[in-house]
């Protein structure tokens, strides 16, 4: 749940910490600590909203190759984390990026119960993912983008972590059918993702109809 408005919730004892993080993005102290890692968990982890993310499909329309470098940007609770690590085999590496500690290490632990040895947990930024390499095949941002206060310097950073060949994967939500619909500022149109891309000299490579209220591009270097 990378979220510059609402990214995740630390938990009180980290709030010194926080306090560093959060300076480039005061805005999100609104609604920070609004829950635990452990509340946010269950949110993430409800079978009804699982059963809508279609993960197998999302994950298998990427046609990972073995070996591959994935970043699951706001890795939340780790849905999607877990399945793009099968995808690119042991020889292949995710980043599992989230600003709440808590959330890394239950993905972490998730990984080691179920014996996925090639997930990577890493503490990201407001501003920026904090990758470890600069190695990144695929960045995988599953309904996050509209929640990153300043969009386009996220993408900005997050592009430099990427191979020359390597790939930004954006799913949100259309906007009037999304649950932030009379909320402009938590909104992103794929118009709009689409031109922050382009700034940074991607276009979109492929596009996967999905969903019904989402849209889900793929965008490249030329």
């Amino acid at each position: 749940m990378l979220n510059a408005r609402r990214f995740a919730s630390l938990p009180k004892v980290a709030l010194a910490t926080l306090s560093l993080l959060m300076a480039p993005a005061p805005a999100a102290l609104a609604q920070l600590g609004a829950r635990s890692a452990e509340e946010w968990v269950r949110m993430l982890d409800s079978k009804n909203r699982v059963m809508k993310l279609r993960v197998d499909d999302a994950v298998a329309a990427l046609k990972l190759a073995p070996g591959s470098v994935v970043a699951d940007i706001g890795a939340g609770s780790g849905v999607f984390t877990l399945p793009l690590a099968k995808a690119v085999g042991t020889a292949g590496r995710v980043y599992a990026v989230d600003i709440e500690q808590g959330l890394v290490d239950h993905i972490l632990k998730k990984a080691q119960e179920e014996k996925v040895p090639n997930v990577v947990g890493v503490l990201g930024k407001f501003t920026d993912p904090a990758l470890p390499a600069r190695n990144v095949d695929v960045a995988f941002i599953y309904d996050v983008l509209h929640h990153i206060e300043d969009r386009v310097g996220y993408l900005k950073s997050l592009a430099t972590y990427l191979k020359p060949t390597g790939r930004i994967v954006v799913i949100d939500f259309h906007p009037e059918l999304g649950p932030h619909k009379n909320d402009p500022s938590l909104q992103v149109t794929k118009t709009q993702s689409e031109t922050w891309m382009a700034s940074l000299g991607f276009k979109p490579v492929a596009e996967h109809p999905l969903y019904d209220d989402k849209w889900y591009v793929e965008y490249a270097r030329p």
